[in-house]
């Protein structure tokens, strides 16, 4: 209520908060409809920055506000699954009032210095668990490099064209993308992959009506893998929507299909009481089951503290528990080449890139249909080419209800 009251909630204001957030959010849309212009994208992060360290205090508020809707809206649409879909619009209201706060916050003391210390503090904080606001996505298909190093030469050289205008535009030669380097990795392998397009609705994959047509499609698909002479076939996550290690004919016939290919598949793993979103690697030399390191803040964990987090799985998921998690990423060896495993949202995480040492590919499973139609895919695949980039990692990104991509190659 105390920043309500100090906002000035003028036209001017708002109209410029949201100019700043269309050019902070624009290399989003572009991407999802298919627009890849590096020159274009680098004009835009450049303006989008120039604008957060130069808007008035309260302009900026409203830049974070729709910042919120335009990047985060679809979060809202899970709750749909939960029967929950009253919350919808304060789903979406709460974002756009938390990054709000958070724009409003890179002003408190109203010094272009101070905004740019505190945008660079940004780019490492993680809200809530949740780091999907990475301010070097918008350098990702632009001419500039996306190393923190980058992101800030750009912030200083827009905060010095403020006072010295166009010599300062010169320091952005040093964030250019001149890279004489070799890639991390050798990333060369033999396999070939079948990843299969798969696209059921969020309303079908959990109704147990249609669990055997579920079951029976993954195994179709399978045997048409072996039919071609794949190596390996890689299913989204929760491919099966059960708990699969306590099904034992299946898991039976899983490892029976195996002895002629790899299949590397999500669904959910139980050891006693605990319940985890896996990745299982069925081949000739036994199972391997990967459990996720990185849960989904406030979808598979309630990041506060034990009251906050009981009151909530009580009153909106039924008394539900969190998801157990590993304590380290899993490798996977497939026929000789190593893949670090991950599933959907923690491949967008530094956690899961830690500790590769000789790891060139990455598996990563998701189900996407819990958020489409919308822009999640898009912002999805930006951050994969991101860390892939950054890591120099190739993932062989398989999801249910948007596109497959080979990323890095």
């Amino acid at each position: 209520m105390f920043l309500l009251k100090r906002l000035n909630f003028n036209k001017t204001n708002i109209i410029k908060g949201l100019y700043c957030a269309l050019f902070f959010s624009a290399f989003i849309y572009l991407e999802h409809f298919g627009v890849q212009i590096p020159l274009l994208n680098s004009l835009l992060a450049l303006v989008a920055f120039y604008l957060l360290l130069t808007l008035p205090r309260n302009a900026l508020f409203f830049a974070g506000f729709f910042v919120g809707i335009l990047w985060f809206y679809w979060v809202s649409f899970s709750f749909i699954y939960y029967e929950l879909s009253y919350l919808i619009p304060l789903v979406i209201l709460g974002f756009a009032l938390g990054y709000g706060l958070v724009f409003y916050l890179l002003a408190l003391w109203n010094t272009i210095y101070y905004r740019v210390f505190a945008l660079f503090a940004l780019s490492f904080i993680t809200i809530l668990g949740f780091n999907w606001l990475q301010l070097e996505l918008l350098l990702l298909h632009s001419y500039f490099g996306i190393e923190k190093i980058d992101l800030l030469i750009i912030l200083v050289a827009m905060a010095l064209f403020v006072r010295f205008k166009w010599p300062a535009l010169l320091l952005l030669i040093l964030a250019l993308n001149i890279n004489f380097t070799q890639p991390m990795y050798e990333k060369q392998h033999h396999l070939n992959i079948a990843m299969p397009q798969f696209n059921l609705s969020q309303h079908q994959k959990w109704n147990t009506s249609y669990k055997e047509e579920i079951i029976a499609m993954n195994l179709e698909a399978i045997d048409q893998a072996i039919q071609e002479q794949y190596d390996l076939i890689i299913l989204p996550e929760t491919a099966f929507p059960i708990v699969l290690n306590t099904h034992q004919t299946l898991f039976e016939t899983l490892e029976e299909k195996a002895q002629e290919i790899d299949i590397v598949t999500g669904a959910l793993y139980k050891q006693e009481n605990h319940y985890y979103n896996s990745t299982y690697h069925f081949s000739n030399y036994g199972v391997n089951i990967a459990n996720k390191v990185v849960l989904v803040p406030f979808g598979e964990e309630i990041p506060l503290p034990k009251l906050l987090r009981d009151f909530i799985n009580n009153t909106f998921y039924n008394g539900a528990q969190d998801y157990s998690k590993a304590t380290a990423p899993t490798d996977f060896e497939i026929k000789g080449v190593k893949f670090r495993n991950a599933i959907c949202y923690e491949t967008t995480t530094h956690a899961i890139f830690q500790d590769l040492n000789d790891v060139a590919f990455m598996i990563s499973i998701s189900n996407n249909a819990w958020f489409t139609p919308s822009i999640e895919p898009t912002l999805q695949k930006l951050l994969m080419q991101y860390y892939s980039k950054l890591y120099g990692v190739t993932i062989y990104a398989v999801a249910n209800g948007s596109s497959n991509w080979v990323i890095g190659e």
